[in-house]
C-alpha cells in the first residue's frame, strides 16, 4: 500500500510538471502574434473547384439552359 501511494503521488507530481510546461509553451506562441490565417499546409493555393467529367447527357445546374421569366400571353 505505501508504493502505491508513492507511485500516485509521483505521477501526480510529474502531471503538474508536464502541464506547466505546455501552459509555458503555449503562452509564449500566443504572445508572439503568430495570428495569421495559414493552415500550415504549404504549396499554392488555389481556390478553383476541380473540374469533373460528368456522363454524356448529365450537366451543372450553373450551366442549365436560361428560361425566360415572362412567360408568353395565353390567346383567347
Amino acid at each position: 500500500m505505501n508504493s502505491l501511494i508513492i507511485d500516485l503521488f509521483m505521477c501526480g507530481v510529474a502531471y503538474v510538471i508536464l502541464i506547466y510546461f505546455v501552459a509555458t509553451m503555449t503562452k509564449n506562441s500566443l504572445r508572439r502574434g503568430n495570428s495569421s490565417n495559414d493552415d500550415g499546409d504549404g504549396g499554392i493555393e488555389n481556390l478553383t473547384p476541380p473540374k469533373i467529367d460528368l456522363p454524356p447527357g448529365v450537366i451543372w445546374p450553373s450551366e442549365s439552359p436560361k428560361k425566360s421569366k415572362v412567360p408568353e400571353p395565353a390567346e383567347y
